[in-house]
């Protein structure tokens, strides 16, 4: 079969593209793990490793657009060698490993690969990048560009492939299964920390209630439940955190810093999680429904506690008289009203 190349000046057109037959899957596997800002300032962590920051790692989206275009521009040049525009040449082929192209420059962008050249350098920060594509994507994380957003819930991100990590939040997709015990997971990180639970012999294993970890800063952070310590203390108040992420929430309120701005309004937050629930304000989306009513809901924690009307359960009890409740308010409203005689308004 004869195969039909442009010249060398269109080869020029395409300084930056790319295709790579069998990329590496061990790239395709690095996701960072999506973790849900929590208004109760919790961050006990079960597992916890320590990643790169995703908003620096290569982006394989970056290199699929890349490779488009080269398919593009490839595409283009069959239909004009097909009606007999340009000379017949053959391909160009990787000595390296096998993979072929129509266009010298295709093959010169292909072999950064096998040579590591990496000529794209970030003038912020000095890291350098093999292809275009990836320091475009990397730029971001100075600039704080974030052009991917969910329509679910309003979260943005400034790669697709976050994106589409996060929605499977919304829509449940758990493609990573441990062969071992059949556990699912929406991302292949966490399937790769549950699997070390199989192995025994490298967890850390806390002696007070026996719950195991991968390790051992996550045992020394878990103790703390047990002992009481809280080591991070706010230097304005004297008030002490168990965690150094609570401790650093927690400043914001001396500090009045609010760094999360609602670009439809402008409102201002001082946590994500805060900014984040305020865009469903716009967005009108409650993403989280129970399947008993169909009742939608906001937030998570308020369908949990919806969820107590169906099951019946009432965990604030009152210590005088032992009337229970399902919800704190409830709790606090009998207080006043029976036990404290002052009047109290519910509020809601």
């Amino acid at each position: 079969m004869m195969v039909f190349i442009k010249d060398e000046s269109e080869d020029m057109k395409i300084e930056e593209a790319f295709r790579v037959k069998h990329e590496d899957t061990e790239e395709q596997t690095k996701m960072a793990f999506i973790k849900e800002e929590s208004e109760d300032m919790r961050i006990e962590e079960t597992f916890r490793v320590k990643h790169e920051d995703p908003e620096e790692q290569t982006d394989l989206m970056a290199l699929k657009e890349e490779r488009d275009v080269l398919n593009e521009i490839e595409e283009k040049d069959q239909y004009e060698n097909q009606n007999g525009n340009l000379d017949v040449h053959s391909l160009f082929t990787c000595q390296q490993c096998g993979n072929s192209f129509t266009c010298k420059g295709s093959l010169n962008t292909h072999m950064r690969i096998h040579t590591g050249e990496k000529p794209y350098t970030c003038n912020q920060c000095g890291k350098s990048f093999s292809f275009h594509g990836n320091l475009t994507v990397h730029m971001r994380v100075h600039t704080g560009e974030k052009p991917y957003t969910c329509n679910q819930c309003g979260k943005s991100f400034n790669q697709q492939g976050s994106l589409n990590t996060h929605m499977r939040v919304h829509t449940g997709e758990k493609p990573y299964t441990c062969n071992q015990c059949g556990k699912s997971f929406n991302q292949k990180g966490n399937l790769d920390i549950h699997r070390q639970i199989h192995n025994t012999d490298s967890l850390f294993t806390c002696q007070q209630c026996g719950n195991r970890f991968t390790h051992k800063g996550s045992l020394n952070r878990h103790m703390a439940i047990h002992t009481g310590e809280k080591p991070y203390t706010c230097n304005q108040c004297g008030k002490s955190f168990s965690h150094p992420g609570n401790l650093k929430i927690h400043m914001n309120i001396h500090t009045g810093e609010k760094s999360f701005t609602c670009k439809q309004c402008g409102k201002c937050f001082n946590k994500k999680g805060n900014l984040n629930y305020h865009i469903k304000v716009h967005t009108g989306k409650k993403p989280f429904i129970c399947h008993l009513c169909r009742t939608f809901f906001k937030r998570e924690r308020n369908l949990k506690v919806h969820m107590k009307i169906h099951t019946g359960e009432k965990t604030f009890t009152c210590l005088q008289c032992g009337k229970s409740f399902n919800q704190k308010r409830y709790l606090e409203a009998h207080m006043r009203r029976i036990h404290t005689g002052e009047k109290f308004q519910l509020k809601r």
